[in-house]
């Protein structure tokens, strides 16, 4: 019996570029269904930072993210700036059903050659890859636009605070170290039901700060 899973994602993320290259480590009953979302989104929604809005995080997240890479032999150059506006590419996807390749392909071109997203006509020829010959026209679609409105919202709705997460029951697994996490949950359910989990699942607050 095949199981399920959401997978919420944006491409200004480089944790989500590297969780997605281990997608071969899934299970081969397990769908997942490609969900972007636009990170900013979720951080506007939760009311906290991202890590490229703290100036010593962000050092360390690139710094991090290129070391990781090399580590795990996947291909990977950080983009001419970072943040950037993921928009249009979080659109293309959509505008072709999040299909996997299209995915994985915009993804490489972003994380893997290091491609500037506001690069028309890098961007152009990318589409045209996936029969898009008008960029503009395709993710400017209404329909487009409201699909990644509805899976942030959605994302929001589960709890979902960070990109990569992958959701499937009521668990979220958020980011690319709870990889392993994820997979051992996939074999056995029951490592989030034991007393301990349980209890820091109901864990309370010994202080709130203001």
């Amino acid at each position: 019996m095949s199981r399920s899973a959401d997978w919420y994602f944006d491409f200004i993320s480089p944790f989500a570029y590297l969780q997605f290259k281990h997608f071969h480590r899934l299970p081969t009953d397990l769908e997942v269904s490609l969900k972007p979302v636009l990170f900013a989104g979720l951080l506007g929604h939760w009311e906290h930072k991202g890590p490229a809005e703290i100036p010593a995080k962000r050092v360390q997240t690139y710094r991090h993210t290129h070391w990781l890479a090399k580590r795990l032999g996947i291909p990977f150059r950080t983009p001419p700036a970072h943040p950037f506006n993921p928009l249009r590419a979080l659109r293309l996807a959509l505008a072709l059903d999040a299909d996997h390749a299209a995915v994985e392909a915009i993804f490489n071109f972003i994380w893997a050659t290091g491609g500037n997203v506001d690069d028309d006509a890098a961007l152009t020829r990318l589409a045209a890859r996936f029969g898009v010959n008008d960029l503009a026209a395709a993710i400017g679609r209404d329909d487009v636009k409201a699909r990644l409105r509805a899976n942030t919202e959605e994302a929001i709705a589960r709890g979902v605070y960070g990109v990569p997460t992958f959701a499937i029951d009521d668990e979220l697994f958020w980011g690319f170290d709870a990889t392993d996490m994820f997979l051992e949950y996939l074999a056995d359910p029951a490592m989030l039901a034991t007393p301990e989990m349980t209890r820091l699942k109901n864990l309370p607050q010994a202080a709130r700060r203001v």
